[in-house]
């Protein structure tokens, strides 16, 4: 390994990690590296996940998750067009199965216009048919802003344009231990010592272990759950047009287990969730 010093070093390749980079790349004068654990980037949650790109429907209007939703929806939509990435704006079915859901139905209804997303409209039993025909239920929202991409492309694009801009991106190169210096830090990685003034830290699942190694005692600990997604058989894939989620059950706040249908034919149902 060369002696170079770099003025910020990011530790994980994945999605955020690449996104983070690309950012503060930008800034002139900045030398960075970014530094993945595996072989290739986006190889953990980046690249195995629903791929929908989100409308922005559940979060409080007002907050930043609407906000920023909102806006990441129509960039990364902007930039798979500019980087001639493959994606669909397939649209959402947010299917109500009785009558007890209708309430939340009616509470999504009005955040979506809060969140000024037009064109989302209140469906009844045939209504939901003409939009997915081997669907059934009560009353659904359709939401057309909702679409599906392959993010470990979004992510291998954005690393692209990275190195385009003069940043240094290095895979095979898992951090083993951090010595912290009066103006630097030295990371150890598997592929050789790396030199740096700043260290960011998305290394996704093992930010805690990371954070660890650079001395900090964070209060909490990542505990992984596994997504598990089931695929229909080829002769029932057409069973599903685009997407179709359940109204979010409370119970349960970070699990919308769904229908959809991807990109080479294929349809799946999840994500469950394992520890």
């Amino acid at each position: 390994m060369n002696d170079r010093r770099y003025d910020l070093a990011i530790i994980g390749g994945g999605i955020v990690g690449v996104a983070t980079a690309s950012s503060l790349v930008a800034r002139p004068g900045l030398s960075v590296i970014l530094l993945e654990a595996e072989p290739e980037l986006a190889r953990h949650q980046s690249g195995h996940n629903s791929g929908v790109i989100h409308a922005g429907l559940y979060y409080r209007p007002g907050s930043f998750k609407a906000r920023l939703c909102t806006q990441g929806r129509d960039e990364l939509y902007r930039f798979c067009r500019e980087q001639e990435i493959p994606h669909r704006r397939c649209g959402k079915l947010v299917l109500a199965t009785d009558e007890n859901e209708l309430p939340a139905l009616e509470e999504l209804e009005s955040r979506a216009r809060d969140n000024g997303l037009d064109g989302v409209v209140r469906l009844d039993a045939e209504g939901i048919r003409e939009r997915e025909p081997n669907a059934d239920g009560v009353a659904a929202l359709w939401v057309p802003q909702t679409g599906v991409v392959d993010f470990a492309r979004v992510t291998r694009a954005l690393a692209r344009q990275l190195e385009s801009a003069g940043a240094e991106v290095r895979t095979d190169s898992r951090v083993v231990g951090i010595r912290r210096h009066p103006r630097e830090l030295t990371l150890e990685t598997a592929s050789g010592a790396v030199r740096c003034s700043y260290l960011v830290n998305c290394a996704g699942l093992q930010s805690d272990r990371i954070a660890r190694l650079s001395g900090f005692r964070p209060d909490v600990r990542l505990v992984p759950f596994r997504g598990e997604y089931y695929q229909l058989v080829p002769e029932r894939r057409e069973l599903v047009r685009g997407l179709i989620y359940p109204v979010p059950d409370p119970r349960f706040p970070s699990l919308h287990p769904h229908h959809r249908r991807r990109g080479r034919g294929r349809t799946q149902r999840g994500p469950g969730a394992a520890p």
